[in-house]
């Protein structure tokens, strides 16, 4: 009977513990309900993501988005180089081609697929340039952009030689790093492509003596390229005339940050679109690479959601084209086409390039790193 007694409280205090692990059991978080998705964007997605991250969030609470952001070249290069200390889930460079690109240097290493599925267009844009009012009026007097006017100031050095005022100093081009951006390397392209009657280039034609002297003026007037279009557009608003006079950036980003011209400098910039001018369509993959097949399903859930009316529509607000037939950008409230902004065209006058592929984008970037 002591026997009993003494084992009384052990066998009372076992029964507790056996009962608080089943209730810790019960309401511990079950594997695999909820997931994090890790976005890797161009920078151009950034702000129009960011609020569409909040949305969907609270839509699907179950699901995380991580999102960061950098220049597209510079994103496929570091997934490929393994270079990120994260583990991407959705990569969304700004061209669709540079996806391409990953895919075949992903085989020819791994010999898999390095997607999911099939990648998915977000949202539209083209290559624009921009330039401070008096600027344009002085480089454009036509009011059309014109290449060769562009190399003319390049070449002068000064403005007070192409009839602007003294004052104005010296002529300041900004592109972004073609090494790292997609919309440098479209520049670089653009005005090749001028200088040869508009023929898209290719990886033979890029090597042309016409080609890189043509990149190498390029280079020894452009002071640090920005290593993404927005840090660009920032920057030049930022600057202001006498710094920047002249950028080739991305359509959308013009068109949203045309408000933000006006503010800092007091006086907007205009935008000038390109007789040919190339669209960069932001493409989205889902990847193989350490995603487990419920986390992409979520990550599956968020590109949906991203090419819905509804989303689409606020990727006008930020200055984007939509991918989705059924929205119209005059038609949505608050579309920078329905503003007024100096050069906004809603109906594009001009051609379309061809998008660089994968060879021509790479001998590009060779040339450009190898011109003086």
């Amino acid at each position: 009977m002591t026997s009993g007694k003494n084992n009384f409280p052990v066998r009372v205090a076992t029964s507790a513990t056996l009962l608080l692990a089943a209730l810790g059991l019960a309401y511990a978080p079950v594997p695999g309900l909820s997931h994090t998705v890790v976005v890797v964007s161009g920078t151009e997605l950034q702000e129009p993501l960011q609020q569409l991250a909040a949305e969907f969030e609270q839509q699907h609470p179950s699901i995380n988005l991580d999102l960061k952001f950098q220049g597209s070249q510079e994103l496929i290069n570091d997934y490929i180089d393994d270079k990120y200390d994260f583990t991407p889930t959705v990569l969304i460079p700004a061209n669709g081609e540079m996806l391409h690109e990953l895919s075949d240097r992903w085989q020819s290493q791994n010999h898999t697929d390095p997607f999911y599925d099939q990648p998915r267009p977000i949202a539209k844009t083209l290559l624009v340039g921009i330039a401070w009012t008096d600027r344009g009026n002085t480089l454009f007097p036509t009011g059309q952009f014109q290449w060769q006017r562009v190399e003319q100031a390049m070449q002068s050095g000064n403005w007070s030689t192409i009839g602007g005022a003294p004052e104005w100093g010296s002529f300041d081009l900004v592109i972004t790093d073609p090494t790292r951006s997609n919309s440098g390397q479209s520049t670089l392209s653009l005005f090749a492509q001028s200088k040869r009657g508009n023929t898209p280039l290719t990886a033979t034609t890029v090597n042309t003596p016409e080609v890189e002297t043509l990149f190498g003026l390029v280079k020894r007037s452009v002071y640090q390229p920005a290593r993404s279009t927005d840090i660009l557009l920032q920057e030049f608003i930022a600057r202001g005339p006498n710094d920047a006079d002249v950028a080739m950036v991305y359509e959308s980003i013009a068109l949203y940050r045309w408000q933000q011209s006006a503010i800092n400098q007091g006086k907007p910039y205009q935008i000038y679109y390109l007789d040919v001018t190339v669209e960069s369509i932001s493409t989205a993959a889902i990847v193989r690479r350490g995603v487990n097949p419920s986390t992409a399903e979520a990550a599956q859930t968020f590109l949906d959601f991203l090419t819905e009316p509804e989303q689409q529509a606020v990727l006008v607000q930020h200055g984007f084209r939509p991918v989705n037939p059924a929205v119209a950008v005059q038609s949505v409230p608050d579309s920078p086409w329905n503003q007024n902004i100096p050069g906004a065209q809603m109906t594009l006058t001009g051609q379309l390039s061809p998008a660089l592929d994968t060879e021509t984008a790479a001998e590009v970037i060779r040339l450009w790193q190898r011109v003086n």
